[in-house]
């Protein structure tokens, strides 16, 4: 079993990252290729199971030397018979039978989920989660995403989207519209798009001077690595602009908390490579708002994995499905 491999697939919007991993866990050859969108994304379970073919051959390895395919979708996905309710960014819709037309293309076993869960189960596995029984993982990209470990095993919920932290109503009343159709969430403020918004309409408001406004004045536009790096140099408007964010950020994080009760939450996603700069005041909120027992036992910490955490946690889907065989 040492000397088999598992094919770990990351299906995203624009690409496709796609790996072979160790029953341990090691990433031993990884790459990734567009996502075909066309036809309603008729061509992406075809695509895969040529690039995955390809890469074999051009290993020299047979096709026995795979036990199993993992993938993480970006929708909400049914664990047992790998349908995903919907993905609209790819054109599937009305339990689109995912898990078996993987199957049918790469003549593999394949295990099928959310891409925010299998980030989750791969910092539980190799990254910053690692010896983490309970955890929570939250990815700040262009959205928020969530995954909810509990004792070990993915929380999937009745319909299978447990874990969106991103929708937490954040403004409860008002607030700008969410993707999702409602308004208030989470994800309008602490994502990469939320934090340029809200840059955007504080430099709107009124005379502004200061690092961060002259950057937009030279540039055009900025982007949330602005604010961050502006912030490390002090600048009052860009602090100002994290202080927002980390107060809803440790809100949500310590509502999330006070019904899991979690060892550790991992901040992935790119809007996470700000480090300190926001780590440290999300910290302070969520000190402020957690359960006094919550708030000294769980462990706030940055992913360690980045783009790798979801193959790694999609073969993680295909070991723990082999164990319990």
């Amino acid at each position: 079993m040492a000397e088999k491999w598992i094919a770990g697939v990351d299906l995203g919007g624009t690409t496709t990252k796609l790996a072979f991993i160790s029953i341990n866990g090691e990433i031993l050859y990884k790459w990734e290729i567009p996502t075909d969108k066309s036809e309603s994304g008729k061509k992406i379970t075809t695509n895969i199971a040529k690039t995955i073919d390809q890469k074999l051959d051009e290993l020299g390895q047979p096709k026995s030397k795979l036990i199993g395919i993992g993938m993480g979708a970006p929708g909400p996905v049914n664990l047992t018979t790998g349908i995903i309710y919907e993905a609209i960014n790819l054109g599937w819709e009305n339990d689109y039978p995912l898990k078996d037309l993987l199957e049918a293309q790469t003549s593999l076993p394949a295990v099928i989920d959310n891409d925010a869960n299998c980030a989750a189960l791969g910092e539980m596995w190799k990254g910053a989660g690692n010896g983490a029984k309970d955890l929570v993982c939250v990815t700040l990209g262009t959205g928020v995403g969530g995954g909810v470990i509990a004792n070990g095993d993915i929380v999937q919920g009745i319909s299978g989207a447990a874990g969106e932290i991103g929708h937490i109503p954040s403004i409860p009343v008002g607030g700008v519209p969410c993707n999702c159709g409602k308004t208030g969430c989470l994800e309008t403020i602490a994502s990469a798009t939320g934090i340029v918004r809200i840059a955007n309409e504080k430099l709107a408001e009124n005379e502004n001077t200061g690092e961060l406004a002259e950057r937009k004045a030279q540039k055009g536009a900025i982007t949330a690595k602005d604010v961050f790096d502006c912030a490390r140099n002090q600048d009052p408007l860009a602090n100002e602009i994290i202080g927002e964010v980390a107060y809803h950020l440790g809100l949500a994080l310590a509502s999330s908390a006070n019904t899991l009760n979690p060892q550790k939450i991992v901040l992935g996603g790119g809007v996470s490579k700000a480090g300190e700069v926001l780590l440290k005041p999300v910290k302070d909120y969520f000190k402020k708002f957690a359960f006094p027992r919550v708030a000294v036992s769980t462990e706030i910490l940055l992913a360690t994995l980045g783009n790798d955490a979801g193959v790694i946690g999609a073969a993680w889907l295909v070991k723990n499905k082999i164990d319990q065989m």
